[in-house]
């Protein structure tokens, strides 16, 4: 009778029904583990307010230990951003159509309609929880905003590339202005947010990319920033 091995399998050694190629021990099922965590996540804030959410209700939701889910995040609010951001992570990119009015417009109203869905509740507890945990906040500017900035200021470098922003532009300025439009309507509730407002932002701070008239009145951006180096003579 063929002796059977009850000991270990050396790591990296092939497995059986792998064809031969080594497999890393745990490493998809970890993956499994991680994509349950977020998804469960999500699923409770469906009906469980960010303050009474817990680490050990989404551990139990995910069937997972709660040793598991901290493996990957260090607190409750680091796991809330991620899973966010993770659900909308398909849908905020920004398209390369040859306009920064059309590529910024795009992904704006992209975010808009995130905003509209159940997951604008996250956002919204998020930021106000944020305004007295700094360590949440902070999870919510590396883990969310940080990325999509990054990939916000390839966008307006593009423009500059092409001559449609000024080179002297602050992104940061831009971007602020772009975006806290949204967020102040999104959370003051003053006024509606709109597709119509989107556009009226987008025009107001980008201009809008071929329009007919001069340079000028196409990117009122490139303007100001003329006037601005004038009146500094």
């Amino acid at each position: 009778m063929r002796q059977i091995d009850t000991g270990q399998r050396q790591a990296g050694s092939p497995d059986n029904g792998s064809n031969g190629a080594p497999r890393l021990p745990g490493r998809p099922r970890s993956e499994q583990a991680r994509r349950a965590i977020l998804r469960s996540t999500l699923k409770l804030l469906q009906h469980t307010s960010f303050p009474d959410l817990t680490i050990e209700a989404i551990a139990a939701e995910a069937n997972v230990g709660k040793t598991t889910v901290y493996r990957w995040w260090p607190n409750k609010g680091a796991l809330v951003v991620d899973a966010f951001a993770d659900s909308a992570e398909e849908q905020l990119h920004f398209p390369d159509t040859g306009s920064v009015f059309r590529d910024v417009s795009v992904q704006m109203n992209q975010f808009l309609g995130i905003l509209r869905t159940p997951r604008g509740r996250i956002v919204a507890a998020l930021l106000g929880a944020g305004q007295s945990d700094a360590g949440l906040l902070e999870s919510f500017r590396a883990r969310f905003l940080r990325p999509r900035r990054q990939e916000a200021y390839k966008t307006l470098r593009r423009a500059i590339e092409r001559g449609e922003l000024p080179a002297s532009l602050d992104l940061d300025v831009v971007l602020d202005v772009l975006y806290g439009a949204i967020y102040m309507r999104f959370l003051i509730r003053h006024d509606e947010l709109s597709e119509e407002y989107v556009k009226q932002v987008c025009q107001l701070v980008l201009g809008r990319g071929g329009q007919a008239g001069s340079s000028e009145r196409k990117f009122p951006l490139r303007k100001r920033a003329r006037a601005a180096a004038l009146s500094s003579r």
